[in-house]
């Protein structure tokens, strides 16, 4: 124990480190306890942090923040409207079509399984196959159970969106136009030495402005490339499938290797192996190519670099923590981590002599 008491007197012996320390327990503890309830406040917060930084932009060109907000948040209602009237009903009728031909799939699925034993007997046998096909069917039905169940809560889900799309325009609005107001309510019940917590935000500021600046454009960009990709070969869903490769560069490593199976499996059941399925293939692999290679580089020049081990590692926890936002935010969140690692006090233990 003596070791474990020489330790926190030598990091919690100092006032800003108690501060920091007890600031991120506080921040942490309403998230996980009232995470559900204050979700469009914690939603609006992020939204209102992202357009802060064209609002800022403006004002450096010297636009009165006022004018300045007033712009950003019409532009912004814009885009929801957009997206909500434009692209979202798309999204669903495309979706609503591909769920229609599940059972087709699976028939042209199902008997490409069972040619086969016929072309490769020595490596896959017809009991191994029905085995597959019945694991299969086992989850199908498990998937179509969860779905019925998600139907009979639509309801309380759509009286729930809503409400978020009536309250969290209304809250980005005032968190944008009232910032300074709140910083400075905030700050009136902080202690007048809080330095370090200072220096870690200026860091994570920095450092998560330009990650999720990056992504967003990543997300647009990939999604476009694949949208005019897939629809010039004439690929079926070309839109939906774009937003889920879009997507997926949210979750690093894991996200590419995922989205690849639906990419493929539409692909191959709309053409079978086909001179099509082959040109698709290659380009969707040039596609995931340059923006390894090309894209993430150039976004993401100023971003400071993490372990790929670290970045699984977040998203484990984070993603086991709060699920699919967890996985999400796993880079931000392990940026706060780094942050904070860096920032805190480094002090060597007395030698004896």
């Amino acid at each position: 124990m003596q070791p474990i008491a020489e330790w926190f007197k030598r990091h919690f012996s100092n006032p800003e480190v108690v501060f920091l320390a007890a600031a991120l327990l506080v921040v942490f503890s309403v998230i996980v306890v009232f995470g559900d309830v204050l979700g469009p406040v914690l939603a609006s917060i992020v939204i209102a942090y992202l357009l802060e930084g064209i609002v800022k932009v403006m004002e450096r060109h010297h636009v009165p923040r006022m004018i300045a907000v007033l712009v950003v948040f019409i532009v912004f209602m814009l885009a929801l409207t957009i997206v909500m009237f434009g692209l979202m009903p798309l999204l669903s009728s495309q979706l609503t079509e591909l769920v229609q031909q599940i059972p087709d799939i699976l028939a042209r699925g199902q008997e490409a399984l069972l040619r086969l034993p016929d072309r490769y007997p020595e490596i896959i046998s017809v009991e191994q196959v029905n085995e597959l096909i019945a694991e299969l069917r086992r989850e199908l039905t498990s998937w179509g159970q969860r779905v019925v169940t998600v139907s009979l809560s639509s309801v309380v889900d759509v009286i729930t969106i809503l409400v978020y799309l009536i309250l969290m325009p209304i809250l980005v609005f005032f968190f944008m136009k009232d910032k300074r107001k709140i910083i400075d309510w905030l700050l009136h019940y902080l202690p007048s030495d809080y330095k370090l917590a200072q220096r870690v935000w200026q860091d994570v500021d920095v450092q998560i402005a330009n990650y999720i600046r990056g992504k967003f454009w990543e997300i647009l960009i990939v999604w476009a490339v694949c949208f005019f990709t897939f629809s010039f070969f004439g690929m079926d869903y070309a839109m939906l499938i774009g937003l889920l490769v879009g997507l997926s560069v949210l979750i690093p490593f894991v996200g590419a290797a995922v989205v690849t199976i639906p990419v493929y499996l539409i692909a191959w059941f709309q053409w079978g192996w086909s001179p099509e399925f082959l040109y698709v293939a290659l380009a969707y692999l040039v596609i995931q190519a340059l923006d390894g290679n090309l894209l993430v580089p150039i976004l993401f020049s100023e971003v400071v670099n993490l372990h790929p081990v670290a970045i699984i590692t977040a998203i484990l926890i984070f993603g086991g923590i709060w699920g699919i936002w967890g996985v999400f935010f796993a880079i931000p969140l392990a940026t706060l981590v780094q942050a904070v690692l860096s920032a805190w006090p480094k002090q060597e233990p007395a030698r004896g002599r």
